[in-house]
C-alpha cells in the first residue's frame, strides 16, 4: 500500500514513517499543503495522513481541492486541533477519520486498515483469495493453512494484488507501490518479487497480461 504523509514536525514525521514502513506501507512524505495537492492529485495513492496546520497550504483546504478534483481517496486527518468544531470542518471537508494528536501509532495503524477495508468494499480483515489468506493486522499469510514467509515487498505487492482481484495493474503502478521517491528499483525487480511470489504460492495465482502488468484473477 502506497500512503503519502503529510506533516510538517519532523521528529512526528519520522516517527510515523518508520512505524507505517513496519506495516508494509510505501510511504512518501511531504511538509507542507502546497506539494501535497500537487502529488495528490498527480500521483496514485491508497491512502493519505494529513495534518491540517501546514504551510504555504491549509490541510483543509487540500481537502477541499482533493474532493472537489472528484477524487475518493481515503484521508486520514491527524492534527493538533481537537475542538469539536476542527472536526466537523475536517469531516465536512470530506476526511474520512480524524485522528488527534498525541495519539498511539498502533491507533493510527488500526484506522489505516479500517479505511482501506471499507474503501475496498471489504467487511471482513482477512484477505482471502484462491487458497490464499492474508492477515493486514499481523502480516502473516498462509496458503493452504500453511504459513508463507514473505518478504516486505513481497507482501506489500501479494496485499495490493489479492485486495482488488480482477483489476489489471500496470507495471508503473506496481513499481510506484512498491518504491517511494527515495527508493530506487532495477529495471526487473518487480518481475523478481512475481516470480518468487508465484514460487512460494502457486504458479496461477498472478496473471502477466502482455504489454500492460498483471492481476489476480477475480474468481477465486
Amino acid at each position: 500500500m502506497r500512503l503519502l504523509l503529510v506533516e510538517d514536525d519532523t521528529a512526528l514525521g519520522e516517527g510515523v514513517r518508520t512505524g507505517l514502513r513496519q506495516e508494509g506501507y510505501t510511504i512518501d512524505w511531504l511538509q507542507d499543503g502546497s506539494s501535497a495537492l500537487h502529488a495528490l492529485l498527480g500521483e496514485n495513492f491508497d491512502v493519505a495522513v494529513l495534518d491540517l496546520g501546514l504551510p504555504r497550504l491549509d490541510g483543509i483546504e487540500v481537502l477541499r481541492r482533493l474532493r472537489a478534483s472528484g477524487s475518493n481517496l481515503p484521508v486520514l486527518i491527524l492534527t493538533a486541533r481537537d475542538a469539536t468544531e476542527d472536526r466537523i470542518a475536517g469531516l465536512d471537508a470530506g476526511a474520512d477519520d480524524y485522528l488527534v494528536k498525541p495519539f498511539d501509532l498502533d491507533e493510527l495503524k488500526a484506522r489505516l486498515r479500517a479505511l482501506l477495508r471499507r474503501s475496498a468494499g471489504r467487511a471482513k480483515v482477512l484477505i482471502e483469495h484462491a487458497g490464499v489468506s492474508l492477515d493486514p493486522a499481523s502480516q502473516q499469510v498462509t496458503y493452504q493453512g500453511r504459513q508463507v514467509v514473505l518478504t516486505p515487498k513481497e507482501y506489500c505487492l501479494l496485499h495490493e494484488l489479492l485486495a482488488q482481484p480482477g483489476k489489471v495493474f500496470t507495471r508503473e503502478r506496481l513499481t510506484q507501490l512498491l518504491y517511494g521517491w527515495d527508493e530506487e528499483a532495477e529495471s526487473n525487480t518487480l518481475e523478481v518479487h512475481i516470480y518468487h511470489l508465484r514460487k512460494k504460492l502457486f504458479s496461477d495465482l498472478i496473471r502477466t497480461v502482455r504489454g500492460i502488468g498483471y492481476l489476480v484473477e477475480g474468481n477465486p
